[in-house]
């Protein structure tokens, strides 16, 4: 089993000064992003099944839900590939980890492929992440300032890069190319690649800053621990959550008729 993010476990480890074990704070975010994620899919499901108006994930509040979402989950993936791997690379838990995202992200296109193939997810989330942690890994050496100017050129690519030449579709993965792309989750590494960025500087400099020595010392209580059960668990959660809200409002559409 393997997060959504790479675990912060060694990371919290002798050479940032923190004791082991994970930071409870950054557990309790990605289980409110993962909240975030189960509420938008829903509203997906129920427009799907006829229940909401077509096109109203799409637009307003819900579209903003959808591109905060995303963006917490690439900052968190950001913050955390620092944490496990800023003091030293750890290559064998990294490749364990990449590895099993990857084929996560694998099934997910092998699923939506068969259910949905005009729009099937070929670049979603987890390839966002798994390729995002690739070129993490690559800069991981890098200030934090450095990294923040490179957080803002991958914001501003899809304005000033778009392309022709990115048009054929192995190149789509890009974000970088003039066609339209129909997929329900489509997070190409540009833009994408920015919010990961960002939190792979605020990992370094919470470092620096001595903030995940602070947060490491803080393990809650009872409800604290169960608040942040989903958090360390959301490869697992991301993979199932989908399935069980499609059959509940399948189910409750066949009791209604």
């Amino acid at each position: 089993m393997v997060d959504l993010v790479h675990r912060h476990g060694p990371a919290v480890r002798a050479g940032t000064g923190l004791r082991r074990g994970r930071v409870l704070a950054l557990d309790h975010a990605r289980s409110l992003a993962l909240l975030a994620m189960a509420i938008f899919h829903f509203a997906y499901d129920l427009e799907t099944f006829g229940y909401l108006p077509r096109g109203t994930v799409l637009t307003g509040g819900w579209r903003m839900l959808a591109i905060c979402t995303a963006g917490s989950f690439l900052f968190l993936a950001g913050v955390s590939l620092w944490l496990a791997h800023g003091q030293g690379a750890r290559w064998p838990s990294f490749w364990k980890r990449f590895a099993k995202i990857a084929a996560a992200a694998l099934l997910i296109t092998v699923a939506t492929r068969i259910a949905i193939p005009q729009a099937f997810i070929f670049f979603g989330i987890l390839h966002a992440i798994a390729a995002a942690s690739l070129v993490g890994m690559l800069v991981i050496r890098i200030p934090a300032v450095g990294v923040i100017l490179l957080a803002a050129l991958a914001f501003a690519a899809p304005h000033v890069a778009r392309s022709a030449f990115f048009d054929p579709w192995p190149l789509w993965w890009t974000g970088l190319q003039t066609v339209p792309i129909i997929a329900v989750d489509y997070v190409p590494l540009f833009p994408w690649l920015g919010p990961f960025l960002l939190g792979l500087a605020a990992g370094r400099i919470g470092t620096v800053t001595g903030l995940w020595t602070r947060a490491a010392t803080w393990q809650g209580g009872r409800l604290a621990r169960a608040l942040a059960w989903p958090g360390k668990h959301s490869l697992w959660v991301y993979l199932l959550h989908q399935p069980v809200l499609i059959a509940l409002v399948w189910s409750y559409t066949q009791l209604m008729r």
